[in-house]
């Protein structure tokens, strides 16, 4: 019988490849270094928006956690912070995503198991407990919900004794990549980017430091996207968010620096680098040409990169380390602002303790051992990365053209287009690993008889009943004439086309929990119900 090194051997010799392609100074003849790249920390920021690049200051080594009840994520944060990640990034459960209370018949089977349960102030409290808001950067993935998320926050640090203007960290609050993508979202798009422009005015105006959007292409890519769909479509979010908010009267150098950005680092290693190049690029002369921007802080795109967790495999799981490192290293070259990698146990469960610190170790590698931060943007001037920068760029911008003709992304949403071209490259890709075209290692090729076990971190549906019964407890001793009181003025907001942060946060100090301020919103706005697409 063959040894697994032979038949891998012989495996590898069956599979067809296509020939290598050459690229020669011929395919970069029409890039003008003045014009298209310019030096690292220049317009229009294509290799990268600081001089020094890494020199100065390294990317924010920010790992996402949650799981279980407040306390035990808790518990992670400070695990990750004692192995020298330098910033917290909140996962949050399906209930909480959705606006759901964990005893909403919705929520049974789901608390806490993905994700941390938040459910009302006391929950925000017990999460940072022992964590000082004023020295650490959070990063908050939530999206429908995100102002009462961030308001739980903002009360936590004023109760620390953090004034806002000291806080820094980012709010996810991307709702159109919910309808294109990840379908968390709950109010119909228009009312619900009256949430996000709120929140702009009101971080532009009590919380300057904070990032008030993280415009998400990783989930569009996790979707199915390619990778140019990846830039355009979150790219063109961003736009369709500066323009509401110009429309709203807000100056757009006021409010676009505190827009940050979050793409996905997937397998092809040069062509997610090129991604990351062109998205500088754009955004620079968009926010120049397009809405004449005169701050370069609004020119310039900072992004978190997250690694992608569609590549990965539940067979044999430790191929999952490599994929992790190599799409980390895609990030960094591609001049990353802040990184997440995944664990080798995701695609089986939520990851150990182990797993979490070893993903960690794997960026810490990168930055302290591999020499890449050495050299400001060490792939510039190569004849493929800028080729294939520009053949990105180029796809992107065609999207662009349609979707303006459409009448912007809020529209084409409506029309059910972005999602139409992400499922049919979805599902063109599972074609292409269903016949071969595309190989996954252990899954179509190289294929282990017997895997690898893992020990899995395992949440049970206590954690539901720990939550139900915490609840009832804060119900029962918070003034509920007060709650309804806060909430009847956030519907009064919601009505009058007011600003709607101010009532959030006061029905947050009253104990009001995620449900009921989600509730208070859908009576007067109703719930948003997709159209079907074939």
């Amino acid at each position: 019988m063959k040894s697994a090194v032979a038949q891998d051997r012989d495996a590898a010799r069956d599979i067809d490849r296509r020939p290598a392609s050459l690229f020669t100074p011929a395919d970069t003849a029409a890039v003008d270094y003045a014009r298209d790249l310019g030096d690292p920390g220049q317009f229009p920021y294509t290799r990268g928006i600081h001089a020094s690049g890494y020199g100065g200051k390294l990317w924010t080594m920010r790992q996402f956690a949650g799981f279980g009840t407040a306390a035990d994520t808790n518990q992670r944060y400070r695990e990750l912070l004692a192995a020298g990640g330098t910033g917290l990034s909140v996962a949050f459960d399906l209930p909480t995503l959705m606006g759901r209370d964990p005893d909403h018949p919705l929520s049974l089977g789901e608390v806490g198991k993905c994700g941390v349960s938040v459910v009302t102030l006391a929950d925000m409290e017990a999460l940072f407990a022992g964590i000082d808001l004023g020295a650490v950067t959070t990063s908050m993935t939530i999206n429908a919900p995100a102002s009462m998320l961030f308001a739980m926050y903002l009360v936590v640090a004023e109760r620390q004794g953090v004034s806002w203007d000291r806080l820094s960290g980012t709010i996810q609050n991307d709702i159109l990549k919910e309808f294109i993508a990840q379908k968390e979202y709950i109010y119909p798009p228009r009312l619900s980017m009256r949430l996000v422009v709120d929140t702009f005015r009101f971080c532009a105006e009590r919380v300057p430091r904070w990032n008030t959007i993280s415009v998400s292409g990783y989930h569009i890519r996790e979707a199915g996207s390619t990778a140019a769909q990846e830039l355009a479509f979150t790219l063109r979010d961003g736009v369709e968010y500066v323009q509401w908010g110009v429309d709203a009267g807000l100056d757009v150098d006021t409010f676009v620096p505190r827009i940050s950005f979050f793409f996905n680092a997937h397998n092809d290693f040069f062509e997610e680098i090129a991604k990351y190049r062109a998205a500088r690029r754009i955004w620079a002369r968009v926010m120049r040409d397009r809405f004449g921007a005169r701050s370069e802080k609004s020119w310039q795109l900072r992004f978190h990169t997250q690694t992608a967790g569609v590549s990965l495999t539940a067979q044999q799981p430790y191929n999952n380390v490599v994929r992790t490192a190599l799409q980390a290293l895609a990030g960094v070259l591609g001049g990353t602002n802040s990184l997440h990698t995944n664990s080798l146990d995701e695609a089986l469960a939520l990851p150990t303790t182990e797993a979490a610190t070893l993903a960690l170790r794997t960026q810490q590698v990168i930055a302290h051992e591999s020499g890449v931060t050495s050299v400001v943007d060490p792939l510039g001037g190569s004849w493929y990365v800028e080729a294939l920068t520009n053949r990105i760029e180029a796809e992107a911008l065609d999207y662009f053209d349609r979707i303006d003709r459409m009448g912007g992304m809020v529209a084409a949403i409506e029309q059910g287009y972005p999602q139409r071209e992400i499922a049919e490259s979805a599902y063109r890709h599972q074609r292409a690993v269903d016949e071969q075209r595309t190989l996954v290692v252990g899954v179509n090729a190289f294929v282990a008889e017997q895997e690898s076990r893992l020990p899995i971190l395992y949440i049970d549906d206590s954690v539901g009943e720990m939550q139900v019964a915490s609840v009832a407890a804060v119900k029962a001793n918070r003034d509920n004439a007060r709650v309804t009181a806060a909430l009847g003025a956030m519907q009064d907001a919601a009505r009058a086309d007011g600003p709607l942060m101010e009532p959030i946060l006061d029905a947050v100090r009253e104990y009001a929990t995620v449900g009921e301020m989600c509730d208070a919103l859908r009576d007067v706005w109703g719930e948003y119900e997709e159209r079907a697409e074939f």
